[in-house]
């Protein structure tokens, strides 16, 4: 097989070199397309735009494939756990036990955060989104880390592994300790002998002399909606990381760039949206029967947590936190929420109506992650927040890849100019 292809432009014929990933996927390096021809392709949106070679994570949306590092997914969440999976993604392999150990130990040194921030994010007002405090706060973790964040790639990557486990340990103290400011309440400091998860939802819950213990469904639940959420490839917050990073940023920095981009609706806040669904379902008198009729003739609200732009098979994320999903409502004793009553009519109907099966609208992991921050008690304006916990790992892995590598250029796309033809200039008493 040719690894070129020829394109025609005008009079005038170009080699294009094939590019074949590991799992056979295939593009044309297009890089001297400009310079040899004067044309650029257009791709609006970047929908068929490969932006980079990644080793991080594998998907097959057509199949409903998902690997971190080449480990399926479904691996993964039966054998291992987020800390574990967040040192494979962010490393390349999977820690051997001294490797663990040491990652772990990290974690628990970098989870208190600077009195100096401390007094920082108590200083937002109540109201603040807690996403804009996340992303403020950890971009500060420049000044707080200044030998971590020198806006030099060569320099930065001598202190990968202790800013990589500052940004995964801190993150959730952040989240936590905004979450506690919002509500008017003390801050709770993280325990060292508490695991990720449990130690995140200590700092979220406890109050004084009433310790929050959860339950081990609960935080096995919290472990796998982060572990499912660790990387997805070049999503619009992890392009937005690269892009930061290609200029030289430091983690940091690309880090709350990614906040940022994630806390856009259209991206990080799809469970909310479902919440939003049930809720309005709810306050129209419906158990989910009229709302489906009306999805089914093209009339209603958009159907949230159902499909999704890559899988065009069943998420394979959904599978795996549907089953977790139904441990925590047990072990919170949970039974008779009229949300969840509206959540599982819908997702029966999905699953089994012709009408959605050809469609393949299956419920994604949005659907249940959404349910499952209700059940824990995170507020909606929170959801976000927890997703931004659970893609660290990938952010942090995207941005090394970009620092890591010598040869790379700022990124730079270029553009279809459709403005105003060249025009002169109109003194004020003319115009």
């Amino acid at each position: 097989m040719a690894n070129f292809a020829t394109l025609k432009l005008d009079d005038k014929e170009i080699n294009l070199p094939v590019v074949t990933g590991t799992e056979g996927e295939k593009g044309l390096d297009i890089g001297k397309l400009r310079a040899e021809t004067g044309y650029i392709t257009f791709d609006d949106g970047f929908g068929n735009t490969g932006s980079c070679t990644s080793n991080v994570t594998y998907i097959d949306g057509e199949v409903g494939i998902l690997r971190y590092r080449g480990y399926p997914i479904e691996q993964l969440a039966e054998k291992s756990n987020f800390v574990e999976t967040a040192y494979l993604v962010i490393h390349g392999e999977l820690p051997t036990s001294e490797q663990r150990s040491r990652f772990s130990q990290l974690l628990s040194r970098h989870a208190p955060l600077h009195e100096g921030m401390t007094r920082f994010l108590t200083s937002f007002p109540r109201e603040s989104h807690p996403m804009a405090v996340l992303s403020s706060a950890l971009n500060s973790l420049g000044a707080y880390y200044p030998h971590l964040a020198t806006n030099n790639h060569q320099r930065d990557l001598e202190y990968f592994e202790d800013a990589s486990a500052i940004a995964i340990s801190k993150v959730r103290t952040i989240a936590a300790h905004s979450y506690r400011v919002s509500r008017g309440l003390p801050l709770n400091y993280p325990r060292p002998n508490y695991g990720y998860c449990e130690n995140f939802l200590h700092m979220m819950f406890s109050e004084p002399y009433n310790e929050y213990v959860p339950t081990p469904e609960v935080a096995s639940a919290l472990n796998l909606f982060l572990l499912l959420h660790a990387d997805h490839e070049q999503n619009c917050s992890t392009s937005t990381v690269r892009m930061v990073a290609s200029a030289g940023a430091n983690l940091f920095a690309s880090a709350a760039s990614g906040v940022c981009a994630l806390w856009g609706p259209l991206h990080g806040g799809a469970n909310m949206a479902v919440i939003e669904m049930l809720k309005n379902i709810h306050a129209d008198g419906d158990d989910g029967t009229r709302f489906i009729a009306a999805a089914k003739a093209g009339k209603g609200d958009r159907l949230m947590g159902f499909g999704h732009r890559v899988y065009k098979n069943y998420d394979p994320r959904a599978k795996i936190i549907k089953s977790s999903f139904y441990k925590a409502l047990a072990s919170l004793g949970i039974k008779d929420d009229p949300l969840l009553n509206i959540a599982m009519k819908l997702e029966e109907v999905a699953l089994n109506d012709d009408y959605f099966v050809s469609r393949k609208l299956y419920p994604n992991v949005d659907f249940y992650s959404g349910l499952i921050m209700r059940a824990l008690g995170i507020p909606e304006n929170m959801f976000t927040v927890m997703f931004a916990l659970g893609r660290m790992p990938g952010w942090i892995a995207q941005w090394h890849e970009v620092a890591a590598n010598s040869k790379l250029k700022i990124y730079r796309p270029r553009q279809i100019y459709t403005g105003s033809p060249q025009r002169n200039f109109v003194p004020i008493n003319l115009r």
